[in-house]
């Protein structure tokens, strides 16, 4: 990696390329702050209690033209001739004149129960809801329903009663944990009906309390967001890829074949141009319910690659390792990261694999006691953690070194002493650009949890949560965009495809009694510029 931009670049030019990188990251925060509303909605729903006496499993529409037989309440009158398999809850979404938009991107659902507290009819422990759920939609207020999904799921029902369970605190409500529900990975139409019956005989949805009411909580991204948030993968996107191509060029230009480092570079280049693809800009004319899965893909890549390069690039710098520039020196790194994306990838598809024929399956509410989606998770942990560990090990080796090659740099030839300040220069800059990148996640991690979603300055209203996400993915390109450009191969130092005579540009004169200097067999091949003397190692 000797004749890196970052090597040649004045102090000056230094100072003002990382001016430009702040100012861009700056701007990152701010688009989110000031023009992206808050990244998600989300609209309760009290479901209709309609009446269905014949069980026809037509659908039932909350209200409208059509709207269906309802009761208010089981204690009217009403109700108390109904059997408990006659009633469905009805939810339409969204809500009247109102309607839903392909840029909301996706639909969470998650159920909420009213459960008053009787003496001959409590919760029982560990009891399970059992719900036969159907999803419709339409694009006009005139046509028929369609119907979309079908399904009997089953859910753990969490409950707790704040106060003693006697006959004076009767009719009060339990306070029940949030259900996962259902989850549309594209919302492509503009009118959702959603149908609930709640199944029972002497085995299904016993034991589960008198149900007053079922609310139904809806969350989807806000259409601004997506609008701001696609507009920054746009922009980034052909700026990375250039940066990568640029970078990859210079790299073919030099006389060697590129090194470890310089490749692991390139691929941190293309991980994150795959990160930027806008494909949501074709998903607003189709229905592609895997654009989620997607997602995760993108980012599993990137941050996947982003660990490797970490790892190499710490053990790239510890000089006296004798298998340098071998990918296998860290197979046990690299197969960490990649056993542990598996992992993640796996458990991805799991879920929202199934979420493409089924939208209402959930790992998280399975009532199985084996929960293999638990193991899953608990070995990706534990991966991540050796890898991290593995991280420190290597990066105070790496500092230990460099403190041993410091203290001996008085006393080196200039061309090794050249050599080390170079290296010691490129790794300090790169260690301290990303502890600023981990420790800037970190704080606004914990500003977006700690705070209300949004600040009041002046005149403004300053949307955390959108500047927190919009903030990091800049950030995050700017950091890679930072690297491919400082640790591209210098154009002072080109070299010819022979390899004796250094590359000058017709308008410069060559450099008088120059020559070469080639590292050990332990490292790469390098060139070093040395003038008026010669260095042997």
């Amino acid at each position: 990696m000797a004749g890196a931009i970052i090597e040649n670049m004045s102090t000056r030019k230094l100072v003002l390329f990382v001016c430009f990188i702040l100012l861009l990251q700056i701007c990152s925060i701010m688009v989110g702050a000031l023009i992206s509303p808050s990244p998600t909605t989300a609209i309760r729903y009290l479901a209709t209690k309609c009446i269905d006496r014949h069980r026809t499993r037509a659908w039932l529409v909350p209200w409208g033209s059509n709207r269906c037989q309802q009761v208010h309440s089981f204690d009217e009158p009403l109700a108390k001739t109904l059997d408990a398999n006659d009633v469905v809850f009805a939810v339409h979404v969204p809500l009247p004149n109102k309607e839903m938009s392909p840029w909301f991107q996706y639909l969470l659902a998650v159920l909420q129960f009213d459960i008053a507290f009787k003496m001959i009819n409590q919760i029982e422990d560990d009891v399970v809801v059992t719900v036969d759920a159907r999803l419709a939609f339409r694009d006009d207020t005139t046509s028929e329903w369609t119907s979309k999904f079908h399904s009997v799921e089953h859910r753990p029902l969490r409950c707790t009663f704040a106060v003693p369970k006697t006959r004076e605190n009767e009719g009060r409500f339990y306070h029940c944990d949030p259900i996962p529900f259902m989850e549309l990975g594209s919302v492509a139409h503009k009118y959702f009906l959603i149908n609930l019956r709640l199944p029972v005989n002497d085995t299904v949805n016993v034991g589960i309390g008198e149900i007053k009411d079922i609310h139904v909580v809806g969350i989807h991204q806000n259409g601004g967001f997506t609008k701001v948030w696609v507009s920054m993968k746009t922009v980034f996107s052909p700026w990375m890829l250039v940066a990568t191509v640029w970078y990859w060029d210079r790299i073919r230009l030099m006389a060697r074949p590129p090194v470890l480092l310089e490749k692991v570079i390139f691929a941190l280049g293309l991980s994150v141009t795959f990160l930027n693809m806008p494909v949501e800009w074709l998903s607003m004319g189709f229905e592609w319910t895997w654009m989620l899965l997607f997602e995760d893909a993108q980012q599993g890549a990137f941050y996947s690659t982003l660990f490797c390069f970490w790892i190499i690039f710490c053990g790239e710098h510890l000089m006296d390792q004798h298998q340098r520039n071998r990918l296998s020196a860290y197979q046990w790194q690299v197969g960490l990261v990649v056993f542990g994306s598996s992992v993640l990838l796996i458990f991805d598809l799991s879920e929202r694999g199934v979420h493409l024929s089924n939208p209402f399956y959930s790992v998280w509410a399975s009532d199985s006691r084996s929960k293999p989606h638990i193991a899953f998770i608990t070995v990706a942990g534990i991966s991540v953690c050796l890898y991290f560990l593995s991280l420190c090990r290597m990066v105070c080796c790496v500092l230990r070194t460099i403190g041993g090659k410091m203290q001996q740099l008085p006393a080196m030839p200039e061309a090794r002493r050249l050599r080390y300040k170079g290296i010691i220069f490129r790794f300090r800059f790169l260690m301290l650009v990303t502890l600023t990148c981990a420790a800037v996640t970190v704080i606004f991690f914990i500003l977006n949890q700690v705070s209300e979603g949004h600040w009041h300055w002046g005149d403004f209203t300053l949307q955390v949560h959108s500047a927190f996400l919009t903030g990091i993915y800049g950030m995050w390109n700017l950091y890679v965009f930072t690297i491919i450009f400082l640790y591209a191969p210098s154009h002072k130092h080109r070299r010819s495809e022979s390899g004796d005579t250094p590359h000058t540009d017709m308008t410069e004169k060559p450099e008088s009694h120059e020559t070469q200097l080639t590292c050990g067999e332990q490292g790469p091949t390098e060139v070093y510029r040395i003038t008026g003397k010669v260095a042997e190692e």
